[in-house]
């Protein structure tokens, strides 16, 4: 359950109805909030950034390249750990060996793709050169084009929560899902389709979507705006990217280009099998961990998206939902799940600084700080078979199925 913003489970004071009252008033469609109880905030994003102790904010260029250290020894030790498998005298121990360091080595590739993604918020560094150059490096390695995602994500951090400026994490419709109107439809709020509420369907679809929705959503830019032609990361001449940015796709694909050709020359020497177990494995899991991570971060049927006449940067920001996945992997993921509010309200403050900024949030936010205790797995599939689609207007909407 999201903590805090449960309404139904609350009395409603005379405070919330009068404020309810007045958002009435100033919107033009909020049914569905106040169907809910869901209290639109009116935060002050002054008081937010004031409750921060500015030393959060410094950026130490040495101390992040210590979490860079950090990440690439104990890639190392992984991957070394390998030439000891075969001598494990018990054949099952062995055979179990590999998918445990799948799983290990897919979960360090997503605390150092987290780095690069620091690099792009200028997070890593107060130099843009350091930055650029190492998330540059770092994301190539890992298969992201580095320039091109940074600035799709920057405009991911603009528009977080607002169906029209979101480039990702962005609800179908009622009508991208071929439903007719809801005053048209005998199931209204769902579920509509049988097949669909199949758990082998929900499996299924849950499990396409945590191994291959990643490199999908890099291939076709992943969002229901209507473009012309082929968006894509990789296509400096869609529509996704002003003409200021052709060189810095073509330098994204080229770095990517230049893994590809590496890991070619790896399974020419080694073999496939080779590539297959030391790191094509492991980046099904950083995949995994991605899509897992984003995922929950921002879908959620309790939790609504805004459109323009509703939305601020504030309020957006606050929609943003905080997970721990256990002390162990908030380490190696450098705490990218648990402090995703913090994130997105200051995405500059450098990851070992949030933690500490996130308890001075949570006082500031009050109510409307959101965090989900659900575990994970449970998560996932409780989303997944309850956020398909959310309706083609209302200034304030929440996932339906």
């Amino acid at each position: 359950m999201v903590v805090n913003r449960n309404y139904k489970s609350e009395v409603l004071t005379s405070q919330t109805l009068d404020i309810m009252a007045k958002e009435k008033e100033e919107y033009s469609n909020i049914a569905e909030a106040i169907e809910r109880n869901w209290e639109i905030p009116d935060i002050n994003f002054k008081d937010i950034y004031d409750a921060i102790p500015p030393h959060c904010f410094v950026r130490d260029t040495f101390r992040s390249l210590s979490y860079l250290a950090h990440d690439i020894c104990w890639m190392t030790v992984c991957g070394l750990s390998t030439n000891l498998f075969d001598k494990i005298p018990h054949h099952p121990l062995r055979v179990l060996a590999w998918p445990i360091y799948w799983m290990c080595q897919g979960t360090l590739f997503f605390g150092l793709w987290g780095i690069a993604h620091e690099c792009g918020h200028l997070a890593f560094s107060p130099s843009k050169l350091v930055s650029h150059s190492i998330g540059f490096v770092i994301h190539s390695a890992l298969l992201t084009p580095y320039h091109s995602w940074r600035y799709a994500h920057t405009k991911h951090h603009k528009g977080l929560g607002d169906i029209a400026k979101d480039p990702s994490n962005v609800p179908l419709t009622r009508s991208d899902v071929g439903l007719p109107p809801r005053d048209k439809d005998p199931q209204a709020d769902g579920p509509h389709d049988m097949l669909e509420e199949m758990p082998i369907s929900t499996l299924f679809n849950l499990t396409v979507k945590l191994l291959f929705g990643w490199p999908i959503h890099l291939l076709t830019y992943g969002h229901h705006q209507k473009y012309d032609g082929w968006t894509s990361f990789y296509n400096p001449y869609c529509d996704v990217f002003p003409d200021s940015q052709f060189w810095s796709v073509v330098a994204s694909n080229a770095g990517v280009c230049t893994t590809i050709t590496a890991l070619g020359a790896v399974t020419y020497k080694f073999g496939g099998m080779f590539l297959l177990k030391h790191y094509i494995l492991p980046y099904f899991v950083l995949n995994i961990w991605i899509l897992t991570v984003t995922y929950l971060q921002h879908t959620n049927a309790a939790v609504p998206h805004y459109r323009n006449k509703v939305w601020n940067f504030q309020r957006g920001a606050a929609l943003t939902i905080d997970r721990s996945y256990g002390t162990i992997l908030n380490h190696f993921t450098h705490h990218l799940g648990d402090t995703h509010v913090a994130h997105h309200f200051f995405s500059r403050m450098p990851h070992y600084n949030c933690e500490e900024a996130t308890i001075h949030l949570k006082k500031a936010l009050g109510k409307y700080y959101l965090k989900d205790d659900t575990p994970t797995l449970i998560a996932l599939w409780r989303t997944a078979r309850t956020c398909r689609f959310v309706e083609d207007d209302g200034d304030v909407v929440f996932y339906k199925n």
